[in-house]
């Protein structure tokens, strides 16, 4: 891992706070961390791995570090979920704090070629159509989770071409660009071909239109952080979420769809709640019948909706596991005491239990 611009105490060279993200420059974990940090404030640190981002901010070398954690069409990142599932401990003071979503549009890069006489187009009809021929490509890099949103491409116009991971959508436009034969291309963002000065073979490849995958900030040290005392440019991007939100709400008389007094939907959702979501792990004695569900129960007790289940391997022994759920609700924001209370049921029925983080919901 290259470690420049790090400092021990996780100020940069310039004594800016420092946020690294999944590398190198032009990822989209990059431009997800600059949607979120100025660069005039802080100092963006590219690290080569999903794990050294936990490492870097564990270790306090990074205030901050920014992980994608799951997709829309392609699902969880499994790399970000194994890193929280903390296997080894090595993550104790870890926490989300904000989550981000980017639109993700891939491109297929590499060096173009003049038409091949025997090429021809695929039998398959194209979302994408391509910009130049690709007969010449033998390999194609991207990251596992680029390749799982871009299926249908793939096997129309690259049936038949070895796929290889790599770390990050940018190292794959680094390999194609080292390969001066230009029979390797890349999945990977027009920002990198625009970087690297790469062709742009084929553009918006992902099998969805509304392709979007959401990452997560950690941080350091808000695992016991309920005070409030966010830093400002949380405190900043939570107003501006929930001014947002305010003014996209209609009013009782405009809203058709609003509960009527007297019927059963009188209980109002409490505003504390709905705009902010949580994240906890645990795991559940595995051939006690109806563990799982025992866990679940605390949340519909506590009038805490779930938004997602998912879960790893927790190779305590073979098909063991440790689970997440996300939940609306913040442990900061609590005025009902709805997510003390849960995280203190969950840690009575589960085996063992974990609160991952709160942050400000996003959509």
């Amino acid at each position: 891992m290259d470690n420049s611009g790090l400092r021990e105490n996780g100020a940069g060279t310039t004594g800016k706070p420092t946020v690294c993200f999944l590398g190198p420059v032009a990822s989209y974990t990059h431009q997800a961390t600059l949607d979120t940090f100025s660069e005039e404030k802080f100092d963006l640190i590219p690290v080569e791995t999903i794990k050294d981002i936990f490492t870097t901010t564990q270790s306090g070398r990074a205030d901050y570090g920014v992980v994608p954690f799951e997709n829309s069409s392609n699902g969880s990142v499994v790399f970000t979920l194994d890193q929280f599932a903390d296997r080894a401990a090595a993550f104790p003071d870890l926490s989300v704090c904000a989550e981000v979503y980017l639109d993700v549009h891939h491109c297929l890069l590499g060096r173009s070629q003049p038409r091949s006489p025997s090429s021809s187009s695929s039998a398959l009809p194209l979302k994408a159509p391509l910009l130049h021929d690709v007969s010449h490509v033998r390999r194609v890099y991207s990251h596992p989770q680029a390749f799982g949103q871009c299926v249908q491409f793939l096997r129309g116009s690259l049936r038949g071409v070895e796929t290889i991971d790599v770390s990050s959508t940018s190292r794959a436009a680094e390999l194609a660009r080292a390969d001066a034969s230009g029979e390797s291309a890349a999945v990977s963002s027009a920002a990198a071909a625009q970087l690297l000065n790469l062709d742009v073979l084929a553009r918006n490849i992902e099998d969805r239109d509304d392709n979007t995958t959401r990452f997560f900030v950690l941080r350091r040290g808000g695992t016991n952080n309920d005070s409030g005392n966010e830093p400002e440019w949380l405190e900043e991007r939570r107003r501006q979420r929930r001014a947002a939100a305010a003014a996209a709400t209609p009013s009782p008389e405009e809203d058709e769809d609003a509960p009527r007094e007297g019927t059963a939907e009188d209980e109002p959702k409490a505003p504390a709640y709905s705009h902010a979501k949580s994240l906890a792990s645990f795991t559940v004695p595995h051939r006690h019948p109806g563990a799982l569900a025992d866990v679940l129960d605390c949340f519909r007790r506590a009038r805490l909706n779930l938004t997602s289940i998912s879960s790893r391997p927790s190779l305590a022994a073979p098909f063991r596991y440790v689970f997440f759920v996300e939940f609306e609700g913040h442990r900061a924001d609590d005025p009902e005491g709805r997510v003390r209370r849960v995280l203190e049921d969950v840690a009575r029925v589960a085996s063992t239990s974990r609160w991952l983080g709160s942050w400000e919901s996003m959509r």
